[in-house]
């Protein structure tokens, strides 16, 4: 979930670029969260001074929050034609989303942003159109990297441009902020061309249907797929919206240019099982993704049968192991081969190792490093290889740090408003604000209204009414649960003085912890508890 700030001038005065405006995932931890979006509460306060966002690639955790937070900040927005045909279909796919005003730039243009000017620089990564940026200021350059490797064969795209790259080194370049995700991989991350290689000669030799499952955005990995299918002989389908999104984009841009077409979901069935080649997403375990429907067998009109193959073609990002344990261990009850990374070279990251890493230091010849984009391990280890590597000056970038490049040292000099939002249906909020939270607790412990009733004598008019959602229904000695709850609170009740139960908020939370407190002693756990006191007239 990446978004950089960029400010030149002094502090009073200051004029601010965003690199990159990226979402993650909401996990089961989060209950009801679709999205999480980084806090723009500091920026959105200085957007009369916001320049410009600048996207250096359309991955989700780089570009996927601008359709929601844009209409908070309404600065100009710059971005690679595939990034901006990519934002086009999504939006076209999102009921209100804003129509955002974009300036398309290519690799090796340079463009001017308030007091930035920004050249685009084409690197290698595991989509279309990526790019680092040279970010001039009078002070100095910083290169952001984005995200990068050094592939010499890409399937797709220009390699990583070393010569531009190293007449920026000789220029002078005031600090690299550069990608961190491999920084604990020794050598060189494998070519995409060796993956398409591997791709071809499994694909080749299958005996039956071939379904793989790869990140949509991966066009070079997508049309190395289908040209291995096209020289078996094999025809090609593909399944899931986001794929088909990614590829319709890619076919206008002509990456896609001298492929058969490919076949629609209704003709799959009339095709022998060794002639297809079936390309679809759910690598992460998604539920309602087309894998896991397959696993499943809950497709209407498409199935995998015994003995087919399906090819992991991705690696599991954290946090998704389980999810696709669970497709995996589907499949398999079912017959199905799997096929994963480690195996066979099957996928190859889009990030550089520590080899990589040496040689862009090698080219760019920062007097100061800022290692970013990873985990705390990741960056602090990207940080020791500069130091093995002599930058002058390293400094540990941490969400919300404010760090000064120049004049003077590289150091840490203030903390900003930083964290995170979720999107919770149509609305955007703290974990707090939305109920996020308590919902979290809910999930764990269950909930119990209680309605007390009092008559004009303030004695109980009836028996407490109990709703108990989540709570079990009897206790370890069988003992219903909702008697014993409804016990607790008839008790807490007579145990006050009648005098004083006119004070209903008092009688509210005395009910409330006695409930609570019996559901523990019969549960173990302690429930959220509402209570409703009523006075009635009569």
């Amino acid at each position: 979930m990446n978004l950089a700030l960029y400010g030149y001038g002094p502090a009073d005065n200051r004029e601010w670029i965003i690199v990159d405006c990226g979402v993650s995932f909401a996990g089961p931890e989060m209950p009801g969260a679709d999205l999480i979006f980084p806090d723009i509460s500091f920026i959105e306060a200085e957007r009369h001074a916001l320049k410009g966002i600048i996207i250096t690639h359309a991955h989700e955790d780089h570009y996927g929050a601008l359709l929601d937070l844009w209409p908070q900040l309404k600065a100009p927005v710059y971005a690679t034609a595939f990034t901006a045909g990519l934002l086009q279909a999504k939006r076209e796919g999102e009921p209100g989303a804003p129509k955002i005003p974009l300036t398309l730039f290519k690799p090796g243009d340079t463009f001017e942003c308030g007091p930035f000017s920004i050249e685009a620089i084409a690197v290698t990564h595991s989509i279309p159109e990526p790019v680092a940026l040279a970010i001039r200021t009078p002070e100095g350059t910083v290169l952001h990297t984005g995200d990068w490797k050094i592939d010499e064969t890409p399937v797709v795209g220009a390699p990583t441009d070393e010569e531009r790259l190293r007449k920026l080194g000789a220029d002078g370049v005031l600090a690299m902020v550069c990608d961190s995700t491999n920084a604990l991989r020794e050598g060189v991350s494998p070519s995409e061309t060796d993956v398409a290689r591997s791709l071809t000669k499994i694909i080749s030799e299958a005996k039956t249907r071939v379904a793989v499952t790869a990140f949509s955005s991966n066009v070079g990995r997508i049309r190395a797929i289908a040209e291995a299918a096209r020289d078996a002989g094999r025809q090609v389908m593909l399944m899931g919206r986001s794929m088909k999104r990614v590829v319709d984009v890619a076919t206008e841009l002509g990456y896609m240019e001298g492929l058969p077409p490919f076949i629609s979901e209704e003709d799959y069935g009339f095709i022998p099982r060794d002639k297809i080649v079936v390309i679809l997403t759910g690598s992460q375990g998604e539920p309602r993704a087309a894998l896991a429907k397959l696993s499943r067998d809950e497709h209407p009109s498409v199935a995998l049968s015994k003995g087919d193959l399906v090819i992991f073609s991705s690696r599991t990002i954290p946090g998704n192991e389980r999810a696709v344990n669970d497709i995996r261990n589907g499949l398999i009850e079912r017959g199905i081969e799997v096929l994963e990374d480690g195996e066979k070279l099957v996928h190859v990251s889009g990030h550089p190792r520590r080899s990589e890493l040496r040689r862009m230091y090698e080219w760019v010849k920062p007097k100061i490093a800022v290692p970013a984009h990873g985990e705390a391990a990741h960056l602090t280890a990207h940080a020791a290889l500069a130091r093995q590597l002599g930058v002058p000056e390293i400094v540990a970038a941490r969400n919300g740090r404010v760090i000064k490049l120049a004049p003077g040292h590289a150091e840490v000099i203030d903390e900003v408003a930083s964290g995170r939002v979720y999107k919770d249906g149509r609305l955007i909020g703290s974990a707090q604000e939305l109920g996020i939270l308590d919902r979290r607790k809910l999930s764990f412990v269950g909930h119990i209204s209680v309605m007390v009733e009092l008559d004009a004598r303030l004695e109980l008019d009836v028996d407490p009414d109990i709703v108990a959602v989540g709570i079990p229904a009897v206790d370890s000695e069988g003992e219903d649960m909702e008697e014993l709850l409804m016990d607790a609170a008839e008790g807490a009740v007579e145990s006050i003085p009648r005098s004083r139960r006119k004070d209903l908020g008092m009688v509210r939370e005395a009910v409330r912890r006695a409930v609570r407190s019996a559901a523990a002693d019969a549960w173990g756990k302690k429930p959220v508890v509402t209570v409703f006191v009523v006075r009635s007239r009569g």
